[in-house]
């Protein structure tokens, strides 16, 4: 089959959010773009600009079958957007360790899933891995423990496999937004445990009422993410990590703090957020 001549990119966790406004910010800039989520038919405005597909990342089969389906049909892939998300709330004692297994699967194993499957070809023509952290890996928080632990291990992931590809045409990058305007929040609270053990009620309240999980006034668009994460597949020298927001950048910077001084603030936020909410 004839090869496209627009580049190609696979972008994951599209339905929603982050990956549709990336799926949206690729068919801007003239890509041939695959946009993929768990289940499919995707928002008709992703799926009008888009070819879709329905990927579960937590199953090696389907991301071995829809990189060869592209393959076999586009003739090249150039990008690889590991933005597929999952959240599993609440403070780690009352999270299920399946539940943390889960999210696991989806934000650490379902990107070294798709890398295995697209480097031997993007090895051969060259290509981009941008996988879409958080800073919530670099500073985590109480009650996104799971997520936190994900997210650092698909950065720690990102970076070895980086220098890994180092002498190859192949560059990794990191995307790492703080808060973001979707429906992640929601979601997230939906999931929170029922059995609450009583000495973290501070941590729920700030879940469920404060900006620990959606940001407040504080949350970035997606379309911001997106145009990170284009910047990111298509920079001639990527960098290693493209943080987005002002807020991002400044808790990148909190890391040269001794973390004495940091935990109490972060411990403190969410419940004043809380009290902040219910006074506006």
């Amino acid at each position: 089959m004839t090869a496209d001549a627009d580049p190609v990119v696979l972008v994951t966790g599209a339905g929603s959010g982050i990956g549709a406004a990336t799926a949206l910010a690729f068919a801007d800039d003239g890509w041939t773009v695959y946009a993929t989520d768990i289940e499919t038919p995707l928002p008709d405005r992703v799926s009008e600009r888009c070819r879709t597909r329905a990927l579960d990342v937590t199953s090696d089969e389907q991301c071995q079958a829809v990189v060869d389906g592209i393959l076999a049909e586009a003739g090249r892939l150039d990008c690889l957007v590991n933005n597929a998300g999952y959240a599993a709330s609440g403070p780690l004692e009352d999270v299920p360790v399946e539940a943390g297994r889960d999210v696991f699967d989806v934000l650490v194993h379902g990107p070294h899933r798709l890398s295995r499957a697209v480097l031997p070809e993007m090895r051969d023509g060259g290509g981009r891995i941008v996988n879409v952290s958080s800073v919530l890996a670099r500073r985590a928080c109480p009650g996104l423990g799971a997520y936190s632990g994900g997210k650092a291990a698909l950065s720690s992931m990102s970076d070895a496999l980086r220098m890994e590809l180092a002498d190859t045409p192949v560059h990794v990058a990191l995307v790492e937004p703080a808060w973001v305007e979707t429906a992640f929040a929601d979601s997230a609270r939906s999931g929170l445990p029922d059995d609450r053990t009583p000495d973290y009620d501070g941590v729920y309240e700030s879940l469920e009422d404060g900006w620990t999980l959606d940001g407040g006034p504080l949350a970035a668009a997606p379309e911001a993410v997106a145009a990170a994460v284009l910047d990111a597949a298509t920079d001639e020298n990527p960098s290693a990590r493209y943080p987005v927001g002002r807020f991002a950048k400044f808790v990148r910077w909190t890391e040269w703090l001794p973390q004495r001084v940091v935990d109490p603030i972060t411990r403190r936020f969410g419940r004043v957020t809380a009290r902040l909410d219910r006074w506006l």
